[in-house]
């Protein structure tokens, strides 16, 4: 008996969908779509995937509506098409089947010729002749040509941001001692004049500036970002498209140079030759009217005796602002007297929430002092003040361009006394005081307002209140101004207002960084000698806001430093002296280990100085500490 041949596989394939003329509508209608460039084909190929995945029949587009991805459209459609399909092709046509002749769309195989159209097939219901086909043709291609294409690299679109920022890194990278990274605010200042769109004020109707393409050049591993505040560099990618885009932009301007040169050839100049005429007129322009008389003799030779003192007046500015190129090696610049204007800021709690009627009370008098106020956020203090540089409106732009502002080294906090007693109970009162020392400016003002009546019904005793602002204004070093009622406050912030703008009439302004200068330097800075050197270095208001945010990324001396504060009686000063030996938790537990005895280990920290005063930190202190750090039981 002959045995029977092994059967490879399935007898016959299984169906690939139940449903194939409603997967070749849907396909028909997703390339349409796709051939018009509309979104709508990605909803019907989720439809069609689907559609693909349900394991029964369907006798109408209705009972497609249990699907997912099928909505009330999709569904109608379907029983349109379902209607002229009977009545083409009669009531009793198989639904569940494709017409004789015509093959089910398959998955497209590059190994294989696309097949070619039969007379059954080629016509579809709708009338359009061949479509299937075609789409199926250009789909293959599509897709075999999308094997072989190599993925393309990304360059950012000139004059873009990321084009800016990634030239601005290039450049400041070649300069000589450069530190080969740049923050945030001198990033964006340098990289604008390179950028059509701002980089901190979106466009009308649009949320994103210029400086929302970072991210993509982060993504792409062209820029690195680190530390905090934030130091911006370019990585080895970056550095290499930056490269190119420079030879770009060197190239275009050669050409440009290139053209002018031989427009001026074709005028019949010489490269080398200078017209003196424009310089003349220069001069002529400049000259006072009561010069006309003299004679042509003397006209003649002014020009040359004008033009070397006009280049001396020129000259010397820049010879004696010796701070003008450490200035401008932070990417800020600097701003020259008469160029900005001095401006309160106002916090916007000040002006918002509690007692609204009290609070608005200020502003009116502010506007009816006429001081120049601006109310925003600021995450340190409730007053400060800023130079902010004047700028004209550029035609054409509906915005005027972004000022510089840097932040004079004065803040207020303000305190009426029921606010004060609330500050003190609950902690606020030294951290503040801590955050406003650390802020960067070296000239804090605390404005204590009486609140009346309301002091008899306060939490704490008045002496209590009273030893707090003494201890405020004697070891903290603030200076303290006290005041009656809101008018009196925003008297004496009018008054300060008009005695810095006297005081910054003729001053220079620097722009410096607190990461690169320490701020000490401004610590033993009077007002007198303000006023014989009128050149200040000063915090942008943008690094300085940022850098004052309560909640942002700590390290761990400043966690360390906030457990050292928690422990009653260590001060800011007396934490930080404790840091400057163990600036860890971790190291301040060896030291702790090496001590051979209980009672070494409990005055290890009592001869630490602290203060401007050099006091020791003394036993009691440093007993309680090295019970907290190594004791595990309950503190005795």
């Amino acid at each position: 008996m002959p045995s029977e041949p092994v059967r490879v596989g399935r007898k016959r394939p299984l169906p690939s969908c139940p449903n194939p003329l409603f997967l070749n509508w849907l396909t028909e209608m997703r390339d349409h779509a796709k051939e018009k460039g509309l979104k709508t084909q990605y909803v019907y190929q989720k439809a069609i995937n689907s559609l693909k995945k349900y394991p029964l029949p369907l006798k109408n587009g209705k009972e497609a509506k249990i699907l997912q991805n099928f909505g009330d459209g999709i569904c109608k459609t379907l029983d349109e098409r379902l209607q002229k399909y009977y009545r083409e092709n009669g009531v009793d046509a198989p639904i569940h089947s494709l017409p004789s002749g015509c093959a089910q769309t398959q998955p497209i195989n590059n190994n294989l010729a696309p097949p070619k159209p039969s007379s059954a097939c080629s016509r579809n219901p709708s009338g359009e002749v061949g479509a299937n086909v075609r789409n199926a043709e250009g789909d293959a291609g599509k897709e075999k040509g999308g094997k072989k294409t190599k993925k393309r690299e990304y360059v950012p679109q000139k004059r873009s941001g990321g084009y800016a920022v990634l030239l601005t890194l290039y450049r400041h990278s070649q300069l000589p001692g450069s530190k080969g990274f740049m923050f945030k605010n001198e990033l964006q200042t340098e990289a604008q004049s390179l950028c059509d769109k701002s980089f901190t004020v979106p466009d009308l109707g649009s949320k994103y500036t210029a400086w929302s393409s970072v991210s993509t050049l982060i993504q792409k591993d062209l820029l690195l970002k680190t530390h905090n505040p934030a130091r911006y560099s370019l990585t080895e990618l970056g550095l290499a498209l930056a490269e190119r885009l420079e030879s770009g932009e060197r190239g275009k301007d050669d050409e440009q140079g290139e053209e002018k040169r031989s427009e001026a050839e074709d005028l019949g100049e010489r490269p080398g030759t200078v017209d003196l005429t424009l310089d003349e007129e220069k001069e002529k322009d400049d000259d006072d009217d009561d010069d006309e008389s003299e004679d042509d003799c003397s006209l003649r030779a002014r020009p040359t005796i004008a033009a070397s003192e006009t280049h001396t007046e020129r000259v010397a500015p820049v010879s004696s602002l010796s701070g003008i190129s450490k200035a401008s090696d932070t990417g800020e610049g600097y701003l020259l007297p008469g160029s900005y204007d001095i401006v309160l800021c106002v916090d916007f709690i000040e002006t918002t929430g509690g007692n609204t009627a009290r609070k608005q009370e200020l502003v009116k008098e502010l506007q009816r002092n006429g001081v120049m106020f601006d109310v925003r956020k600021l995450n340190v203090g409730d007053f400060l003040w800023v130079a902010r540089e004047k700028v004209t409106p550029v035609p054409g732009q509906l915005r005027p361009p972004v000022a510089k502002e840097l932040v004079l080294d004065y803040i207020i906090e303000r305190k009426r006394m029921d606010d004060l007693c609330g500050s003190i109970m609950d902690g606020r009162f030294r951290e503040q005081k801590f955050r406003l020392k650390r802020c960067g400016l070296h000239k804090p003002i605390y404005l204590v307002e009486e609140c009346g009546s309301a002091a008899a019904h306060l939490s704490l005793p008045e002496s209590t209140l009273q030893q707090a602002i003494v201890n405020t204004q004697v070891v903290d070093g603030f200076f303290v101004k006290r005041v009656q009622d809101v008018k009196e406050s925003a008297a004496y912030l009018t008054v300060m207002t008009r005695y810095l703008q006297k005081l910054y009439q003729n001053c220079t302004l620097f722009c410096r960084s607190r990461e690169l200068e320490g701020n000490e330097e401004c610590d033993q800075e009077s007002g007198a000698a303000v006023r014989e050197n009128p050149h200040c270095n000063l915090i942008s208001f943008t690094e300085f806001n940022c850098g004052a945010v309560k909640n942002k990324c700590q390290t761990v001396r400043d966690v360390f430093a906030r457990q050292l504060m928690q422990i009653s009686g260590i001060s800011g000063d007396k934490a930080a002296a404790i840091l400057e030996q163990y600036s860890t938790v971790s190291s301040l537990l060896k030291a702790y280990a090496q001590c051979t005895t209980e009672a070494e280990g409990e005055k290890l920290l009592s001869s630490i100085k602290y203060g401007k005063l050099k006091r020791n930190l003394g036993p009691a202190l440093s007993r309680t500490v090295y019970q907290l750090y190594s004791t595990r039981g309950p503190l005795s």
